[in-house]
């Protein structure tokens, strides 16, 4: 009796281990996926749902309410969170010192996509990717050569060409000014193309070019501005994100003691934000479009990274806002679909440089 009893004591002993080692297995395993940063949204969802996925986004120095790039970019991710439930959420960047410290902070959180919005990224955005191979990251207006990261550009100088049309063949004084954020490429592509698309209808236009050397500074924008207008400038393009919020800013004021200037917005119709009164027109860019296909495409499985995605007239990323019609003349609106059908069949080859 004795040893029947220890004989089952036994058994019963070696079970518990055998079941213990297999569960303590198990808890590993599932352990070792909850610690990539792949996060809980790692699984598809086929009916396109986004709940479990955290997507976060790192401003560039103009803010979040830049009323330009970023907010294009914000806006974006705030309606992707409404209409798939995904999780999202930004970060400033006040310098580029900030840059890397913030996508590392969504990084380390384990979100599923970290975003950085602007060609300052290429630099610190390389980096974040290199030392964290499995996390996905993406970039607009920088192309980072890394698996992990999706790349995506516009051909702003074709939609700067569209609006420089606009402008040759509105303006009054025939002096028309360029306002640029820093002069690196993406911004010198906008103003190569918009210098070339006035020349392309008036030769006898001149167009002041002017950098403010910052991406959030209103009041030198304004400054700028006010120096363009008393030069006898009637219409101003901006390309400088929250700097050009000093560039309306200053319209908007000679606007309201009877002076006959404008204000050509960008990346977004920002005549929404500041009115027709003094927004001529806006070369709109699809940031909003190109954040919202990526970030589906990651909650679809589908993730493109390691590519590069070019998008312009041909895309529909690039080109002039339906509320153009406001101030813009049908028969200048014509012109400027006549110039775009030329450069989509490749008869004009717009300048980068």
């Amino acid at each position: 009796m004795k040893k029947s009893f220890s004989f089952m004591l036994m058994l019963i002993v070696a079970v518990t281990l055998v079941l213990s080692a297999c569960g303590q297995d198990k808890n590993t395993n599932n352990g070792g996926s909850a610690n990539t940063n792949q996060g809980a949204g790692e699984e598809v969802k086929s009916d396109g749902s986004g709940e479990g996925f955290k997507i976060g986004m790192v401003t560039d120095v103009g803010g979040v309410n830049d009323k330009s790039f970023n907010q294009s970019a914000w806006e974006a991710l705030d309606r992707l969170k409404d209409e798939t439930g995904a999780e999202t959420k930004f970060l400033e960047s006040k310098g580029e010192a900030d840059m890397e410290p913030n996508l590392n902070s969504f990084v380390k959180e384990g979100y599923n996509l970290t975003w950085g919005i602007g060609m300052l990224f290429e630099d610190a955005m390389a980096k974040v990717a290199k030392e964290n191979p499995d996390s996905k990251l993406a970039v607009i207006d920088a192309v980072v050569d890394a698996p992990n990261v999706a790349s995506v550009t516009f051909a702003e100088h074709e939609g700067s060409y569209l609006v420089g049309v606009v402008a040759g063949l509105m303006t009054k004084s025939n002096k028309i000014g360029f306002v640029g954020g820093m002069e690196i490429p993406v911004i010198t592509r906008f103003e190569k193309g918009f210098e070339a698309g006035v020349k392309a209808v008036n030769p006898d236009a001149t167009v002041s070019i002017n950098y403010a050397g910052d991406f959030g500074k209103p009041d030198l924008g304004k400054s700028i501005a006010a120096t363009m207008y008393n030069a006898g400038v009637d219409i101003i393009f901006h390309a400088s994100g929250g700097t050009g919020n000093g560039v309306f800013n200053e319209a908007i004021e000679r606007k309201k003691n009877g002076e006959n200037v404008w204000v050509i917005g960008v990346d977004k119709d920002q005549s929404l934000e500041f009115g027709d009164e003094v927004t001529l027109t806006s070369m709109m860019k699809g940031v909003d479009a190109a954040v919202t296909k990526v970030s589906k495409d990651l909650i679809a499985g589908q993730f493109p990274g390691g590519t590069v995605t070019v998008l312009g007239l041909k895309d529909n990323a690039v080109g002039l806002p339906e509320t153009s019609t406001k101030n813009v003349p049908a028969d200048v609106l014509a012109k400027v679909d006549e110039y775009k059908q030329k450069i989509i069949n490749g008869e004009i080859t717009v300048p980068t440089e």
